[in-house]
């Protein structure tokens, strides 16, 4: 009997990932010393953006010169730390966490750093966060739950700026989304997400595979 494919990872040749991610900007100090501390505290340490990953938000910031962004998802803070790094000293940065266990460790790594007024930090479920946030954005991440990716769409098309990023990581969630028989709520779920994007005239939007999958739309 067959055995059923539950996967498709990597996207692309390991050799041609390796090459990617070897001939990228090098990346600074701070982020290296926080790599290295989500592998040593964090549980899943694998959850955090890449340095490949982070080159392509820092460059994507430096092209939007966002105001305002909004993150949801925080975990170690790498990628709030790649917006804080790679947008004007003027630029506010709303993230929200689910865990609330991380508020120490969090609030510690943006003091340290000079970022404390710079990041306001939201704990709690970002589907009663994001309404409490009358902002509006020039850049939103999406990094958290993937079973809520369609609920998340629906609380920020509207909060995006003309001419803003929505950039949202895991959805080809190991390719998962291109096996049929893969039905689990995760899968299905960010099915659904990249279809709402696709179908809404509002964003022009790309999907790049890397590492698990970025979408990137841009507000019309």
């Amino acid at each position: 009997m067959e055995e059923k494919e539950i996967q498709i990872h990597p996207f692309v040749d390991k050799r041609i990932e390796d090459y990617c991610q070897t001939f990228h900007s090098k990346q600074e100090t701070i982020l290296n010393e926080l790599e290295r501390t989500t592998h040593l505290k964090f549980l899943r340490p694998n959850m955090i953006s890449s340095s490949w990953q982070g080159e392509l938000l820092k460059i994507l910031t430096q092209l939007v010169n966002p105001k305002r962004v909004l993150e949801i998802g925080t975990f170690s803070g790498y990628s709030t730390m790649c917006f804080c790094l790679s947008s004007q000293s003027d630029c506010i940065i709303d993230t929200i966490e689910a865990v609330e266990d991380y508020k120490s460790f969090l609030e510690n790594l943006f003091l340290e750093n000079n970022f404390a007024q710079k990041v306001n930090l939201h704990f709690g479920q970002a589907i009663d966060v994001i309404p409490r946030l009358n902002n509006s954005y020039d850049m939103i991440f999406i990094d958290a739950d993937k079973a809520n990716y369609p609920n998340y769409y629906s609380l920020v098309a509207d909060k995006i700026n003309k001419g803003g990023l929505l950039v949202a990581d895991n959805i080809l969630w190991y390719g998962k989304v291109a096996i049929s028989d893969a039905k689990d709520k995760e899968t299905l779920a960010i099915r659904k997400f990249n279809q709402m994007i696709t179908e809404d005239n509002r964003f022009e939007n790309v999907i790049l595979p890397i590492r698990d999958g970025l979408m990137i739309a841009r507000r019309v």
